[in-house]
């Protein structure tokens, strides 16, 4: 969970240090206090993109830093663990980022430089975030198939559904320009067999030539090479004056003269060495000297061979070395015209790739279906307390014309106001406070099953109020019990359900605009909670009726 939040010239906050406890802290404050500048610093310390405005008039730059608490967390601690960013301590996470006043960014993950894919990536782990516009995005079918899909655990055989479409589609492409094209794919086709025929039949290798290349330099200078290894022994050793011979007379009368002088011992002993090193060099080059031969035949076949592979190389305008690649290239292209069987092979292929695709969505279909009804139940339930009871809440899979990368079926939320009325399309029966309920019920539900222990709400109780948002406030704080819970909120019956209460203000001094978040005690919670019922003027009745709600919530 988080621990704590530090911020530094970052937009209208000079200096600010946040703690952050368990359970639901709620964040209240007047309208253009500031409430959302704590979502987005932690936005962008998870990742999310930054500009040069973040940086607070004057300053050179923004420091941003967040601690995390993440002992148990698994998904967090292996994610650390597979990209070597483990810190010291294996229970806390620290993130840290700057942005620059030219607009310039870096991050740290534990005091290593990361980059902001890795915050997104390892910030998913750690919070989740639901903003207060969210329920204008679920009137898009896309964002229901993803939400549905969120639930149903079935993000990961989607998005191998849609390589599988991608594939299977790219052949019936394949196949319907072979067939347009009849004759100019036969023609490509055979003209491909034929090359491959010609080059295999070569049999040449790419670790062949160099061989080649070695062998027909020994053999093509054979004469040179025995001449000049019979001149070398000859001096060595097997002429009448020879190198072994004066060092062997060199090294007997310096060992004669030892025995009346020890200081000649050291050049003996070194003499002795060279005449061994010698010996071994002169018996080297008499084993050579064995293997070598004149082999005017095998020197024709070398050449006679390179000549051939020169040739098919020159044909087709490669190096000699590049003809097995060349060979690869083409049986892989005629593999994508059918090989051999030609426009046959391509027809069985698609029909493959259709049943494989038919076979993988028809599963995610089932999977999908499944999680429908028992979300819709979930979140028809929800609603009963949301001041909607009597509302249903559907959600039909209805099958596509086509096929399609994400399945056979578009997903779409309907509602039903009452019992008896026949459920329609959200989009064209929820107004917007029913949208917002609609939307925090969902969200409410779905965020029980994120792995991420810290979870946010931006004003997603916009729209509601009176009971329905004392019982919002409710759910929040239900939801708290087991998550960290953080919620900006405008409503006073949400906020007096929070167990921790940060207040935000703005003021105005000699430096300009100022932000603070302060931690409100149990007096200062009821002349905040006092505030947002009463407005301007706040009288003991305000007060007490603040007392009675925190007392409550």
């Amino acid at each position: 969970m988080l621990l704590t939040l530090t911020l530094r010239n970052f937009v209208i906050v000079r200096e600010l240090e946040l703690e952050f406890r368990q359970g639901l802290t709620v964040l209240t404050g007047e309208t253009g206090a500031g409430k959302s500048i704590l979502i987005d610093a932690l936005g962008l310390l998870l990742g999310d993109r930054a500009d040069a405005g973040v940086v607070r008039q004057g300053a050179e730059r923004a420091e941003l830093a967040a601690r995390f608490a993440i002992a148990g967390l698994a998904p967090a601690q292996g994610w650390l663990a597979d990209n070597e960013l483990a810190g010291d301590d294996a229970d806390e996470l620290l993130l840290r980022r700057v942005i620059d006043s030219n607009g310039k960014s870096r991050a740290w993950i534990n005091g290593a430089q990361a980059t902001l894919a890795q915050l997104k990536e390892l910030g998913e782990t750690l919070v989740e975030i639901h903003g207060q516009h969210e329920h204008q995005s679920l009137l898009k079918t896309d964002a229901q198939r993803d939400l549905l899909d969120a639930y149903a655990g079935t993000v990961a055989p989607t998005r191998d559904l849609g390589s599988v479409y991608r594939d299977w589609r790219r052949m019936a492409d394949e196949l319907a320009a072979a067939e347009a094209n009849a004759d100019a794919f036969e023609a490509e086709r055979e003209r491909l067999q034929w090359q491959l025929d010609e080059v295999a039949a070569l049999g040449f290798t790419a670790a062949e030539w160099p061989e080649l290349q070695a062998e027909h330099k020994r053999l093509n200078h054979a004469a040179s090479l025995i001449d000049g290894v019979q001149s070398s022994l000859s001096a060595l050793a097997d002429g009448d004056e020879n190198c072994q011979g004066w060092i062997a007379s060199v090294n007997s009368r310096l060992a004669e003269l030892a025995d009346y002088d020890a200081g000649v011992n050291e050049a003996q002993e070194l003499l002795a060495g060279a005449e061994a090193q010698l010996a071994e060099a002169i018996n080297a080059l008499r084993h050579y000297a064995d293997r070598l031969e004149l082999d005017p035949e095998r020197l024709q076949e070398v050449e006679t061979r390179m000549d051939a592979v020169f040739r098919m190389a020159r044909k087709y305008r490669v190096e000699p070395e590049q003809l097995p690649q060349k060979l690869a290239a083409w049986q892989t292209r005629l593999g994508e015209l059918g090989g051999s069987a030609g426009l046959d092979a391509l027809r069985a292929g698609v029909v493959q790739a259709e049943a494989r695709y038919r076979k993988q969505a028809g599963e995610l279909s089932a999977l999908r279906r499944a999680a429908a009804d028992k979300l819709a139940l979930a979140v028809t339930a929800e609603l009963q307390q949301l001041a909607l009871a009597g509302s249903r809440f559907e959600i039909a899979l209805n099958t596509l014309d086509k096929p399609a990368a994400y399945g056979l079926e578009q997903i779409e939320f309907r509602v039903a106001n009452h019992a008896s009325a026949p459920a329609k399309a959200m989009a064209r029966i929820a107004s917007g406070g029913e949208l917002s309920r609609i939307s925090l019920a969902l969200q409410v539900i779905t965020s029980q099953l994120t792995g991420a222990p810290t979870l946010i709400f931006d004003e997603v109780d916009v729209g509601i109020g009176g009971r329905v948002a004392e019982i919002v406030g409710r759910l929040l704080a239900e939801l708290g019990s087991s998550r960290q819970v953080l919620c900006i909120t405008h409503l006073p019956q949400v906020a007096a359900c929070g167990a921790n209460h940060l207040q935000v203000s703005k003021s105005q001094d000699a430096h300009g605009v100022a932000s603070q978040i302060a931690a409100l005690d149990a007096p200062a919670r009821i002349e905040e909670i006092a505030r947002m019922l009463g407005g301007v003027e706040i009288t003991d009745t305000t007060r007490k009726h603040a007392a009675e709600m925190l007392a409550g919530g």
